[in-house]
């Protein structure tokens, strides 16, 4: 099955916790504090497996979570950090943020890979709260929670040339007769359902990929038929090959179905208009075929070049591959010459200040709820069956305001107030 678009669901490991702890040995009766810090959770990383083709695996499991950090222990021993989480996902995928639809990643080269969820880090243990004021802290911090997010995959096939055609306009036939592919061919409209690679060996240690892309009809850019499901895989391909059905054997007219599909791979997206594309007028084995073929040539020559085979016998297939070939080759050629006439990128470094907590306070009726990304993992890594851990927290709430945040707001003695994990009553005392 192909399976060319999931989402998932992935969360960083949570970082360990670090431990409170005091150096106990045979001649040290009241040692200091010797609590070491929690690991780091582990990554979630997506890496590029040029052995897959399909997001088929996705569709049976949506869920990816990254191990947790080990927690700290006494005697200033850390703990362990987690291993990453590697999934293998197929060669163009691209992954967007599931509420911002922002792109995360762009994965195309076997190996290529991007963190998506990162672990969170290891709670600080006491050993790190001594000062000069605090000799012997029984404070530390809890793990950080790893990111989480909801992520959308997206397959984009990686093919040299992408066949554009209504449906039974043979391209599927094509395909079977260039390459080893063995696509499902019939008598009737959208036998196609999936896209098909085949690999085309002009020579040997030359070859290239071919994208049977599956019939386009009008409206496919709104997503009429199967519309937007494959549009996409046509973004990637580098030649565009036009297959045309010369014959008229469904009833329709090859100039017309030219200028349809034009526009509708122009409606769907500008940046294929600048794309090398060809014309293969197929069914010239047939008289109307023959007949119309110099019809094509007249008309449409002008704008791109066109070749006549027939897909059934083997006509005219050899000098169109030749063709795709050389024009691949100087497309490469282009590409080389750009890629080498591109300034050298500068290391630049940029020093960013600390941010200012932003908090945002919203209230539904019933809580208020209080967001800002810094109070949020403060609540989540405190301890809160430990008193200093949240005296803590309570100074950190009086050093960004959230009092005054909350009463701006119109909070009243008695409302429920809640901090990421974190519900209380809201009261004066609260923050004293």
């Amino acid at each position: 099955m192909f399976v060319d678009r999931a989402k998932v669901y992935v969360k960083g490991g949570d970082g360990g916790n670090g431990a409170v702890s005091f150096l106990r040995e045979k001649y040290v009766s009241h040692g200091g504090p010797d609590g070491g810090d929690g690991g780091r959770g582990g990554d979630v990383i997506f890496e590029v497996d040029g052995g897959l083709r399909t997001l088929l695996d996705f569709k049976y499991r949506q869920h990816f979570k990254g191990e947790r950090g080990q927690h700290g222990k006494g005697k200033k021993r850390h703990g362990k950090g987690a291993p990453d989480l590697v999934v293998k996902v197929p060669p163009g995928t691209v992954v967007y943020d599931g509420e911002t639809e922002e792109v995360i990643a762009d994965l195309t080269e076997p190996g290529e890979g991007a963190v998506i969820a990162r672990g969170g880090r290891g709670g600080r243990g006491n050993a790190r709260f001594v000062s000069p004021t605090r000799k012997a802290p029984r404070l530390a911090e809890k793990g950080e929670p790893g990111e989480e997010r909801q992520v959308v995959l997206e397959l984009k096939l990686l093919a040299d040339v992408g066949l554009v055609g209504y449906p039974n306009s043979g391209k599927s036939t094509f395909l079977s007769r260039i390459s080893a592919a063995k696509p499902k061919i019939a008598s009737y409209p959208f036998t196609t359902l999936t896209p098909n690679l085949g690999q085309v060996q002009v020579a040997p240690g030359k070859s290239f990929v071919v994208a049977d892309i599956p019939g386009i009809i009008e409206g496919a850019h709104q997503g009429v038929g199967l519309g937007l499901q494959f549009l996409r895989h046509i973004e990637r391909t580098r030649v565009l090959l036009f297959i045309l059905d010369a014959a008229e054997t469904e009833g329709r007219d090859p100039l017309a179905d030219f200028n349809s599909l034009q526009e509708e791979l122009l409606q769907y997206s500008e940046k294929l208009k600048d794309k090398p594309q060809i014309i293969a007028a197929n069914k010239i084995d047939l008289p109307q075929g023959k007949e119309n073929f110099q019809i094509i040539i007249d008309e449409l020559e002008k704008k791109c070049p066109v070749f006549g085979i027939s897909a059934l016998t083997g006509e005219g297939i050899q000098e169109l591959i030749y063709y795709i070939s050389q024009s691949l080759d100087r497309i490469e050629e282009e590409e080389k010459v750009k890629e080498e006439e591109k300034p050298p990128k500068e290391e630049v470094k940029v020093y960013k200040a600390p941010e200012k907590e932003e908090l945002e306070i919203i209230f539904d009726g019933e809580v208020y709820e209080v967001k800002g990304k810094g109070i949020e993992k403060f609540v989540h890594m405190t301890d809160f069956d430990n008193e200093e851990a949240v005296d803590r927290l309570q100074r950190f709430f009086k050093r960004i305001k959230v009092e005054e945040a909350l009463k701006e707001k119109g909070i009243q003695e008695g409302d429920t107030v809640r901090i990421g994990p974190m519900e209380f009553t809201y009261s004066e005392e609260s923050f004293n």
